[in-house]
């Protein structure tokens, strides 16, 4: 049950092109938001839940995601769950809950086109 600790699996849309940062020391990051959505039904009407998620891929998943993503894809993504906190130039804390990428599948046919 030690593999079941903090993992995170969710089918999405991208919901805006990738980010992507090459650092000095030849490492890569990708970021990006993903949107999954649930529907229920009120008062005889279908309702439709948006969910917003930041998603960051390293290193070989960063030139995956790099490579194939693009907005509106589908994707499959299995991680874990990360937070961390920064503060702004104005000296303002933000906090950042994010789901560091283990696992991408590519769904659908939404080729990015390169």
């Amino acid at each position: 049950m030690s593999n079941l600790r903090n993992q995170v699996q969710l089918i999405g849309n991208v919901g805006n092109a990738p980010e992507i940062k090459n650092f000095e020391s030849g490492k890569k990051v990708s970021s990006f938001s993903l949107a999954t959505n649930e529907y229920y039904h009120k008062d005889g009407e279908k309702i439709q839940q948006t969910d917003w998620h930041n998603v960051v891929a390293w290193g070989k998943r960063a030139e995956l995601v790099e490579k194939y993503v693009d907005k509106g894809k589908e994707v499959a993504i299995r991680g874990k769950l990360t937070s961390r906190s920064y503060e702004t130039q104005s000296g303002e804390k933000r906090y950042v809950t994010e789901i560091l990428i283990n696992e991408i599948l590519f769904l659908g046919n939404n080729e990015k086109s390169k």
